[in-house]
């Protein structure tokens, strides 16, 4: 069963809601912030817990793939008032599987924070293996939310969300990102946000996209910067939510 934490504005509207997506070895709990300042903004959202991940029930992630992932958030975004549509908003891995699903659920518009890049083509020679890890291969090897290199612009606070946000994490899907997940063309409006302090993830690695995507930025954010980092969140959040209102 998946899990989908909501958070609504003090005054209902008729906006369409905005499913939020979380990354790999990751869950719903990254979104902590954005929730609250949406919610002020006057929109409700909804964070998924992917399969295996959070609070959502505990599975076996060894062969779990991007279509599952993509599967999940339809799942979650037929829950919600369909007639409306839903606004699709991923970090990292998440952002990718927004891309995948937005078709199938007719996304008003999709939102990357620095999201895994779509490929123009598979690369057949990638041998994709089954497993699962950790969040130590993204260089998080200690649970000390002062010694995190990977957090350079979070506040200890902060830090300790996003620790507490941690799990495992399909190999399987890992493999089919790196050997290349193809995404021809998307239906809706899409907006890439990056961070100029995100060496992985810099707005270079999106300009070959297939589709036609707007872009932001943000000084001095880091990958995880832009899902818990109040200072940087405090500049996207509005320039996110205005593109959405004159877009979706």
């Amino acid at each position: 069963m998946l899990a989908v934490h909501g958070v609504l504005p003090d005054t209902p509207d008729t906006r369409p809601p905005i499913l939020l997506v979380h990354g790999a070895a990751n869950s719903a709990a990254v979104w902590t912030f954005w929730q609250r300042q949406l919610a002020t903004a006057g929109w409700a959202s909804y964070a998924v817990d992917l399969r295996g991940h959070g609070a959502s029930t505990p599975c076996d992630l060894s062969r779990t793939t991007m279509q599952d992932y993509a599967d999940d958030v339809l799942t979650a975004a037929s829950s919600l008032n369909g007639a409306r549509g839903v606004v699709l908003l991923g970090w990292s891995m998440g952002g990718l599987v927004a891309m995948m699903a937005a078709d199938g659920c007719d996304a008003r518009a999709v939102v990357g924070l620095a999201p895994s890049t779509p490929a123009a083509a598979r690369n057949p020679a990638k041998v994709i293996q089954s497993g699962e890890f950790g969040p130590e291969e993204y260089g998080i090897v200690s649970d000390d939310p002062r010694d995190q290199p990977a957090m350079p612009d979070l506040e200890i606070d902060e830090r300790i969300i996003a620790l507490a946000s941690l799990g495992r994490e399909s190999r399987y899907a890992r493999g089919e990102r790196a050997a290349g997940v193809v995404i021809d063309a998307l239906a809706c409006p899409v907006l890439i946000a990056t961070g100029t302090r995100d060496a992985l993830w810099p707005r270079s690695r999106y300009d070959d996209l297939r589709f036609p995507a707007e872009h932001v930025s943000v000084e001095g954010a880091s990958h995880w910067g832009l899902v818990l980092s109040r200072r940087a969140l405090s500049t996207l959040i509005p320039q996110v939510v205005g593109w959405i209102e004159q877009r979706a």
